[in-house]
């Protein structure tokens, strides 16, 4: 290998800039003098360049456009959210809607109505299943203060579900509507016909015992009776829907299969659950 030396090298670093000038000015008084020329070289380098800038293009292409799809996605995500949160607004409102135009209606046939005092709540978060003797029941942390007692209804966000039958000193247990268990007096809201809802340890509960020559149309609503003076009246609990083997169900409003966080009312209606809110409880079934 040739070594050069010292000043030698030094001597070539200081042509070299000179010599990269003068180039520089030759070629562009190349391109000047001859401009054909000078097209032709452009020409013949970008038909060199061409293949590569084809082959890197295409992925380009492929990145920026999974780029574009993803903030696409991440946008209907957000307005998918925006309108399940708005959809479960118009929802409650509906449902409120619904509700005050039967009251409004009963109000109109008595005159003489006096409005009920507003009921005191409290807020219980659900911590497991209930067990016990019941397949269908969830068990609330409540604090010692929170005046829970047994037989006050259990409501979510969208509806009734479900009636203290156990309070200890830290905990409660409530029944939900969906338990064979429970009964609960109800009423057609489109036709004003009673019935009872009973639970059947699945998703929607049945209808039962409606009067003869009444039937609940497909979607009406549901909601709570005060007969027998178990539950208050115009509870929202869900809407029929018949089954294919001609059985009157309620698809009801309440999440029972996912219950975080429940409304523990107190309408004054009595401590003690009657024989109409709660039946003598069945064996849990063996899985």
């Amino acid at each position: 290998m040739i070594r050069l030396s010292i000043p030698l090298r030094q001597a070539l670093a200081r042509l070299s800039l000179p010599v990269l000038i003068a180039a520089a000015f030759g070629t562009m008084l190349l391109g000047k003098a001859d401009a054909l020329l000078a097209e032709r070289a452009r020409i013949a380098l970008a038909d060199a360049l061409a293949p590569f800038y084809a082959a890197f293009a295409q992925p380009a292409r492929a990145v920026r456009d999974g780029l574009e799809d993803l903030q696409q996605i991440l946008v209907m995500r957000e307005e998918n959210a925006r309108l399940r949160e708005e959809n479960e607004r118009l929802r409650r409102w509906q449902a409120a809607a619904l509700s005050l135009e039967a009251e409004n209606a009963m109000l109109r046939r008595q005159l003489e109505f006096v409005p009920e005092r507003a009921p005191a709540f409290y807020t219980a978060r659900v911590v497991a299943d209930g067990g016990g003797v019941y397949a269908r029941a969830v068990l609330l942390s409540i604090p010692p203060e929170m005046q829970v007692r047994r037989g006050q209804i259990a409501l979510d966000e969208r509806g009734f579900a479900g009636r203290v039958t156990e309070v200890g000193s830290r905990s409660a247990r409530v029944l939900l509507a969906t338990d064979m268990n429970s009964r609960i007096p109800v009423t057609l809201e489109g036709s004003r016909v009673r019935a009872m809802l009973v639970g059947t340890n699945g998703a929607r509960p049945r209808l039962q015992h409606w009067s003869e020559g009444t039937r609940p149309a497909e979607g009406e609503r549901v909601v709570t009776s005060a007969e027998g003076v178990a539950f208050p009246a115009g509870l929202p609990v869900g809407v029929v829907r018949w089954t294919e083997g001609g059985v009157a169900e309620v698809e009801l409003f309440a999440r029972t299969e996912r219950l975080d966080v429940v409304r523990l009312f107190d309408f004054g209606l009595g401590g003690i659950l009657p024989p109409e809110a709660v039946a003598r409880p069945e064996p849990r079934p063996r899985r």
